[in-house]
């Protein structure tokens, strides 16, 4: 059990998914913020020991950050939830819940969000009802640019944009490399931002925008990853007002989705200021080009400070 300044930490990091890269990164600047702020930590892979080791020494709290389906579909935490080891982050539900594209994508839509218009495709319908008759109806459906993407998972992985129609079924595989269900959905063109959410305090509360411009003009898995490869402007340099409604549609889809603690809330804001709906991370990425670690920055605080507080509210509710 924790001491009176400081607390002991489980940090998960690693995992088998197609981001494992991404969250040993995560997990090591976790690790070494939560050192500085005073924190026992010890850096573990979510592998077969883990949970008995948890059951054993249980910790006072464990802080996810894992990526991809081994920390963000919601199993892991519900066994954490199971072992009664408070934990940093959202429920299992809340976490199936934006893990799903679709269903997140729904749920802010029903909400009165705006979100682009698509169309779901599982891979067993793909091959049922003919790739090339599926496709001529999503064309007719949806003409312009697409945008396709797996229909869960992050970092981009899978995503592709689809300006000639001949692009469109190899952008197809692409996606169901990543996932059995693609989500097909118009292209959106504005300005991208990334909005983080902290609960520290009992009330979530929205960290600096930051605007995303990448050189090769789309946000792929080596632009997020490869420093230098994306500018970022944290304060973004859209009007006031637009960054209000911003803020306030990823305050709404963190309550509508039922998040808690920590969140990345992607939006792109048309010319018109309307923000739209992309996805929700509940776990997302911390590394040193990552978004959120770019935000807290730009919200005059510093990781320690912001980890420090999140792991001490879970621990008080843990209590």
């Amino acid at each position: 059990m924790s001491d009176s300044t400081g607390l002991s930490v489980v940090v998960l990091a690693g995992g088998i998914s197609h981001e494992r890269d991404v969250s040993l990164r995560s997990g090591r600047r976790v690790a070494d913020a939560l050192t500085e702020a005073g924190h026992r930590v010890e850096l573990r892979d979510p592998d077969a020991g883990l949970l008995p080791h948890l059951a054993e020494h249980r910790p006072d709290v464990v802080f996810p950050a894992l990526h991809g389906s081994s920390g963000e579909d919601g199993t892991l935490l519900e066994l954490l939830a199971a072992l009664r080891i408070p934990t940093v982050g959202s429920t299992g539900a809340a976490a199936r819940r934006a893990w799903s594209k679709p269903v997140a994508s729904s749920l802010i839509a029903a909400a009165g969000g705006s979100v682009p218009e698509s169309i779901v495709l599982s891979h067993e319908a793909f091959r049922e009802l003919g790739a090339a008759s599926v496709l001529r109806v999503v064309r007719e459906a949806l003409p312009g640019d697409l945008v396709v993407k797996p229909g869960s998972g992050g970092s981009a992985q899978g995503v592709t944009i689809v300006e000639a129609p001949a692009d469109l079924p190899r952008a197809m595989v692409e996606a169901f490399t990543y996932a059995d269900v693609a989500v097909v959905e118009r292209r959106v063109v504005g300005t991208e931002l990334a909005v983080a959410i902290v609960e520290t305090d009992g009330a979530p509360r929205a960290l600096t925008a930051v605007e995303i411009v990448p050189s090769a003009g789309v946000y792929s898995f080596q632009a997020r990853y490869n420093a230098g490869e994306t500018t970022f402007f944290s304060p973004c340099r859209l009007s006031e007002e637009h960054v209000e409604r911003a803020t306030a549609a990823a305050l709404t889809a963190h309550r509508t989705l039922g998040l808690r603690d920590l969140s990345r809330v992607d939006l792109i804001v048309d010319d018109e200021g309307t923000p739209w709906f992309l996805e929700a991370n509940v776990l997302p990425g911390l590394t040193e080009t990552s978004l959120v670690p770019l935000a807290i920055e730009a919200s005059d605080t510093d990781a320690a400070t912001v980890y420090d507080g999140l792991v001490r509210t879970a621990a008080r509710r843990g209590a």
